[in-house]
């Protein structure tokens, strides 16, 4: 049996419980974990061999073509070169967790992407389709247990009830009591991992969260009425109507089938406009939505805590000189409640968190995204067209807060003027990459 994952995530726990349970029933077992040189957040496999007698075993180590069962604990770990050498078409099985976790390249790549399906059909091509299993085991575990931690558990529960574990349920579950550690919240990942073969649709349904997310807006005018609304509840009718109007001629103008330009403006002018300050970080705590969340993933008695660093309260990390999150307690839902009023400040000279240097850059992004639409329709032709639009999608770049923020606007600066240039010249961009975001 192999069981990759990534380390600190409990992979070598779940080999030492699968281990101790063939002891359990006196059979023979091998564990053997291997992590390399990262431990922590890197991939760890674990080699686990069950057998008759100990004796039968006459390797630790779990050679290529010889697992019986893939647990893929993580799907870019399970789908890597050292995971599915060991697989065998004729022998093997696969469960696997289709959840797609970042990885270290998100560190350096904000724009990097996992490559989900083709991960899923090397392990299929690998095992065969009809004993390949996936089954987004972080998403079920964390929405009815609470904690992602209870994540390979629930897998494992998976694997038994497809019958592919040469262990039983008892000893499985006395392992798990003499482990001692979250041993009721493992018990129950377990169980519900193994219901969750028996009737998938009613565990989905349990574990589907309140839908708060608006559907994908695909047209023009999908795209602003759900901004404006936004925009609205964000600030006030004036601010969506600034929004809307500058949307409109940008509109007048664009002749292209596509209105890629339209588009682009429609999403990045309001992304810009609808910047993440005190003020709506507090009005989105105070929502109902925020509430209705909440009771949708826990229960009983629990307390809220908030970690938060806004300019004026953080201090700087002595090393980075970044600002250090403070962690404050229930007590800021009534200030959330109370800030989220007072947004009417956002951008007056009363507002107290506008004379930040944070937000004195977000507005001058707007006032110079005003401007740069204004130029682009001045200078607009079919020749330069894709260019108009690269240069309209560039606050996509713009991510993060505090230096993180201004660390992406000096990128995205950088890359503008390029791009300006080849605007002056009549240079057509050969490829636009536009991100679809959820509306």
């Amino acid at each position: 049996m192999l069981i990759p994952g990534v380390g600190g995530s409990g992979v070598t726990t779940l080999g030492a419980l699968i281990g101790m349970a063939a002891h359990l029933e006196g059979k023979g077992c091998s564990v053997l974990d291997q992590a390399g040189l990262a431990q922590k957040f890197g991939p760890v496999t674990t080699h686990v061999r069950i057998a008759a007698r100990q004796s039968d075993i006459y390797a630790v180590r779990i050679a290529a073509g010889e697992a019986d069962l893939l647990l893929g604990c993580d799907l870019v770990v399970a789908a890597g070169d050292e995971s599915l050498t060991r697989l065998n078409e004729r022998i093997s099985n696969a469960v696997v967790n289709s959840h797609e976790s970042a990885t270290a390249e998100f560190t350096r790549n904000p724009d990097a992407q996992v490559p989900g399906p083709a991960m899923r059909q090397a392990i299929s091509d690998a095992v065969g389709a009809e004993k390949t299993h996936f089954v987004d085991a972080t998403r079920l575990a964390t929405h009815l247990l609470g904690d992602s931690i209870a994540t390979n558990l629930f897998l494992l529960g998976f694997a038994y009830q497809q019958g592919l574990l040469p262990v039983s349920a008892e000893a499985i579950e006395k392992a798990i009591a003499l482990n001692g550690v979250s041993a009721e919240l493992n018990l129950q990942a377990f169980r519900w991992g193994r219901r969750a073969v028996l009737e998938r649709e009613a565990v989905e349904g349990l574990a589907r969260p309140v839908e708060v997310a608006e559907p994908i807006c695909k047209t023009l005018e999908e795209i602003v009425e759900w901004r404006v609304d936004f925009l609205t509840r964000y600030q006030n009718a004036g601010l969506a109507r600034r929004y809307r109007q500058l949307v409109e001629r940008v509109r007048d103008a664009d002749s292209a089938d596509d209105l890629a330009l339209s588009k682009a403006v429609a999403r990045y002018y309001f992304k810009l406009l609808a910047y993440k300050d005190e003020y709506e970080v507090a009005r989105l705590y105070s929502e109902p939505e925020f509430r209705q969340q909440l009771q949708a993933q826990f229960e009983g008695d629990y307390k809220l805590q908030f970690h938060l660093a806004p300019a004026w309260l953080a201090k700087r990390d002595p090393v980075t000189g970044e600002p250090r999150k403070r962690q404050l307690g229930p007590w800021m839902l009534n200030v959330f409640g109370v800030l989220a009023k007072l947004r009417f400040l956002r951008g007056t000279p009363l507002d107290p968190f506008g004379y930040g240097h944070d937000r004195r850059v977000e507005r001058q992004l707007i006032s110079e995204y005003e401007k740069t639409v204004d130029e682009l329709l001045a200078q607009l032709k079919p020749t330069n067209y894709r260019t108009a639009v690269a240069i309209a999608a560039l606050p996509e770049q713009i991510r993060g807060y505090g230096p993180v923020k201004e660390r992406s606007i000096a990128k995205a600066r950088q890359q503008e003027k390029l791009l300006r240039e080849q605007l002056a010249k009549g240079d057509e961009v050969q490829s636009v990459r536009l991100f679809q975001p959820a509306a």
